[in-house]
């Protein structure tokens, strides 16, 4: 019989804080974490701002030994799991350490180790490339580092599904634990791609908001004068147990992992299928892995990223499941304030999530001013609003038309 899982851990660093505790009162006060670009001159760039995370000290946190064999997108995975382990309270140990396992997602990697090290071949040649230059920025970097620290020797790997990667680790990861692969599993998503050229590939695709005028008002989900999204990083962190293996050492539950389903819309490398057919199954999928109907679901975190064609194929594949129950469901778009966060964006939407069961509040839809006829939900508009659901779904697609869904759950025996 399939076991149940539960979240007994959570970390994060993200735009709009350096740890849950911060970043969820700044989505509770509708913060905005898009700033002008600090990491590089953005100058002849067509969007010139971000949304950066601040203030972040690897030195500190690491030592300059340690961060030096880490590239940005490992060390705020690092960041996330190590405030994740520390409120789960979960010690490994040898008597444990083979069943516990790790999986991250990211869409990128390190891309930023990548695009300086190619500076130093260009410039000095390619004996003065670093040997850290292939462990630092593949994909599994994060992964292999976690497991070296923490010494978790269970199931482990990477996860790359674009800007579904974080919703896939952890919906995998909910599976290894189900099937009885391993009791435990640090899992999430982490991603810093704020570097040159992915913003310059996005512009030219035409993805990025650019309107450099107001960064704070650019992340605008569901809105009719939306115009792209606002480029985001870092990382959300999950601790996943089976239910007896929480119970058994004590460990506080603070929800269950109930549902998930993943699909390929099967149609564009980067465009949504315009009738959300792709997503739509991801959903039905995630609610018959929870045994769940749609009048279950009680609050939808959306993929929302602020791109005319995401948000109407999105809304379109909400109505789709949900037929007219789809009026009653209060929907938001938490990018509206940390950004769009590539693979880790369903990583850190799992974490505020996870506080939305807990604490009772549905994060608002920030900037949402003008009504798009294709848009026409409840998108929990510029106020967080009190409410106590009981089923909440989040939503992630990434281009290759990778969809995935999550499903969590207020823990009952």
């Amino acid at each position: 019989m399939s076991r149940r899982v539960v979240v007994t851990g959570m970390g994060c660093i993200s735009p709009v804080g350096n740890n849950v505790k911060e970043t969820w009162e700044s989505i509770l006060a509708g913060k905005s974490g898009a700033t002008n670009i600090t990491h590089f001159d953005a100058s002849k760039h067509k969007t010139r701002f971000a949304a950066e995370v601040k203030g972040f000290d690897p030195v500190a946190l690491f030592g300059a030994r340690e961060a030096r064999k880490m590239d940005r997108f490992t060390q705020f995975a690092t960041a996330a799991a190590v405030e994740a382990l520390a409120q789960a309270g979960l010690q490994i140990d040898e008597s444990n350490r083979d069943r516990v396992g790790i999986v991250t997602g990211t869409g990128i990697g390190g891309i930023g180790t990548l695009l300086e090290q190619a500076n130093v071949l260009r410039e000095r040649g390619p004996e003065r490339v670093s040997p850290f230059l292939i462990p630092m920025m593949i994909a599994d970097s994060a992964a292999g580092m976690l497991a070296i620290r923490f010494g978790a020797r269970g199931p482990n790997m990477a996860i790359s599904t674009a800007c579904a990667s974080g919703n896939n680790a952890i919906g995998e990861a909910t599976e290894m634990i189900r099937r009885g692969a391993a009791d435990a599993m640090i899992v999430g998503g982490s991603e810093a791609a704020i570097v040159p050229v992915c913003m310059a590939g996005l512009n030219v695709m035409t993805a990025l908001s650019t309107r450099n005028e107001g960064p704070q008002s650019a992340s605008r989900p569901f809105d009719k004068d939306r115009d792209g999204f606002v480029m985001g990083e870092g990382a959300g962190v999950l601790i996943l147990e089976a239910l007896e293996h929480a119970q058994g050492r004590g460990a506080q539950i603070l929800c269950e992992v109930s549902g998930y389903g993943t699909t390929d819309d099967a149609h564009h490398i980067s465009a949504p299928a315009e009738n959300g057919a792709g997503a739509a199954l991801s959903m039905k999928l995630a609610l018959e892995n929870a045994k769940l109907i749609a009048t279950d679901i009680q609050y939808i975190n959306a993929h929302g990223t602020s791109t005319p064609l995401n948000d109407k194929s999105e809304t379109a594949a909400i109505k789709t499941v949900f037929g007219e129950q789809a009026y009653n469901i209060p929907i938001s778009s938490t990018k509206s304030m940390t950004g769009h966060l590539l693979g880790a964006s369903g990583a850190l939407e799992a974490v505020i999530c996870t506080l939305v069961i807990r604490e009772g509040i549905l994060p608002a839809t920030i900037n949402y001013h003008t009504p798009d006829l294709e848009c026409d939900l409840d998108y929990v508009p510029n106020q967080p609003r009190k409410a106590s659901p009981k089923h909440v779904m989040s939503n992630s697609f990434g281009f290759g038309g990778h969809n995935a869904t999550l499903i969590l759950s207020r823990f009952e025996e």
